[in-house]
């Protein structure tokens, strides 16, 4: 499953997701969203921004772990 590192990034470089939001113009929500692991996928739109405000490669931005992601209930639900 990839991951989205923005914690880390943000962190290391004394700034708050406040920040980013106000840098990107992406939404608290999304922002959130995409911390907590609950969107899956990323618009390349959005990546872009992300690593133009924190001045990082989308590599720095996103990590494998190597899992797979469970599907949720109405995946679950299509596949029946």
């Amino acid at each position: 499953m990839i991951e989205i590192r923005v914690d880390e990034l943000l962190a290391g470089q004394g700034r708050s997701f406040y920040w980013l939001a106000k840098q990107t113009g992406i939404s608290h929500t999304t922002l959130w969203r995409l911390k907590k692991g609950k969107s899956f996928g990323i618009n390349l739109d959005t990546l872009e921004k992300m690593c133009r405000a924190l001045e990082c490669q989308p590599g720095d931005i996103l990590t494998s772990n190597g899992k797979k992601r469970r599907k949720s209930r109405n995946q679950n639900a299509k596949g029946r």
